[in-house]
């Protein structure tokens, strides 16, 4: 279906009318095992000989048709999918590091994104090393013997900043070392990290690819561009795999050789599973994904504009305002809008921000993202305050900071809603 728009591949990739029933939505297979043909099926199964569904906590008929369309709307040729966007970004490292080993990461992630890599991590003898992505110098001075991926997300939360992909890119190849993008808060409708120059895109399905909030789930897709033999960095790619019988994982499957091993090593030993019912909320959201990022830009623009002149606002970090340093960077990387996602500075502080979300109205005050509905919060009290305050600066996510996920209502009823909110605040 590579040769379809993408208003038509988030409708119909992967699924086909159920073959038993002619059933047209992708039917929600709530089974956790599947009976075997005979026990020279099983054993193919289980030798990866052929591909089918052994267990659910490994393949679903209904995770695997979100698999396909995930992994199609990206560009890339496989996809894993899991039970959050945390659990990706696991899953993504977990076939390239080994204790000792240590990922060069951007200051600008979110903020239990920053603690899974600076803390959590290190119970597998992992570390990490951040670095400002703005540059591309200091990311090549942090790559060492013993660094095995490059990480970043598209656009970052909570302040909306918006990568340099190409850039960064450009050394990850230089170096030798594959490239992970978060691609959450763009979606592949405002950004393909692939055609950039990713290795593996992760997402968080919560967020606007799902765009309901009802379900959690996650998403690593494969490029399959990476020669993962081209040197020893990652054995459990190029070399015989211990953990399955000593497999040659890139031998064998080529370019497919990162999703097989996601789901024959990862999804079998770290459990992180999506479940069907998740997979099928979310593949219902994915068919409108387009649409609503539509909405969710021009919303957004609409509401930075206003804020950006309201003098009870000391600055808006969104991308798509003209004023954005990042400005140029929005229009030559991510044309079709910077997301939905950003932040500003309230004049009084963190009390003036306290007293703005528990004034708003139509706004939800949530720890969400990428809803249809417009959300906001107080990520120094909340997402962000397990770090320091020289952290959360550094994330965008500093006291009198409050971030904004704006959703898909009519734009002028949120700004009323702000309006009268931050008169509140600010009284």
């Amino acid at each position: 279906m590579v040769d379809f728009g993408f208003d038509t591949l988030q409708i119909h990739a992967g699924a086909r009318p159920d073959p038993a029933t002619g059933a047209r939505q992708t039917p929600i297979h709530q089974t956790t095992a599947y009976v075997f043909r005979d026990a020279d099926h099983a054993a193919a199964l289980f030798n990866l000989q052929e591909v089918g569904y052994i267990y659910s906590r490994l393949t679903n008929p209904t995770v695997a048709v979100l698999q396909e369309r995930v992994a199609t709307l990206e560009g890339g040729v496989g996809a894993v999918c899991c039970s959050s966007g945390h659990a990706a970004q696991i899953m993504a490292l977990f076939p390239l590091m080994r204790p000792g080993d240590n990922v060069v990461v951007s200051t600008r992630l979110y903020g239990g994104s920053i603690t899974q890599f600076s803390q959590t991590i290190r119970r597998f003898g992992w570390s990490a090393s951040f670095v400002d992505f703005d540059d591309t110098d200091a990311i090549r001075a942090a790559v060492d013997e013993n660094t095995k991926a490059i990480f970043c997300e598209s656009i970052s939360n909570p302040g909306g900043y918006l990568t340099d992909l190409p850039a960064v890119a450009a050394v990850a190849e230089s170096v030798g070392l594959p490239l992970i993008v978060d691609n959450t808060l763009a979606t592949p409708y405002l950004c393909r990290p692939i055609e950039m120059g990713a290795t593996l895109v992760v997402h968080s399905l919560t967020k606007y690819m799902t765009g309901n909030g009802t379900v959690t789930g996650g998403a690593v897709v494969d490029s399959g561009t990476f020669n993962w033999s081209a040197s020893d960095k990652f054995p459990s790619l190029s070399a015989p795999e211990p953990a399955y019988h000593g497999l040659k994982f890139h031998e064998t499957f080529g370019n497919l050789a990162f999703t097989f091993h996601g789901i024959a090593v990862g999804l079998r030993d770290l459990g992180m599973t999506m479940n069907p019912q998740a997979a099928h909320y979310t593949l219902m959201g994915v068919e409108t994904l387009s649409l609503r990022m539509q909405r969710h830009v021009e919303n957004a623009e609409k509401v930075a504009a206003w804020l950006e002149a309201d003098p009870r606002v000391e600055y808006v970090t969104y991308a798509g305002l003209p004023s954005s340093p990042y400005a140029a960077r929005k229009v030559a990387i991510y044309p079709k809008g910077a997301g939905a996602l950003f932040t500003f500075a309230v004049k009084g502080g963190f009390d003036a921000c306290v007293k703005l979300v528990d004034n708003v109205e139509i706004f939800s005050h949530v720890a969400n993202l990428g809803d249809t509905r417009s959300l906001i919060i107080h990520s120094a009290s909340t997402t962000h305050r397990q770090l320091t305050p020289e952290q959360q600066e550094a994330a965008g996510a500093g006291p009198s900071v409050v971030r904004l996920s704006i959703g898909i209502e009519d734009a002028n009823d949120l700004i009323r809603d702000l309006d009268q909110a931050l008169a509140a605040a600010t009284a």
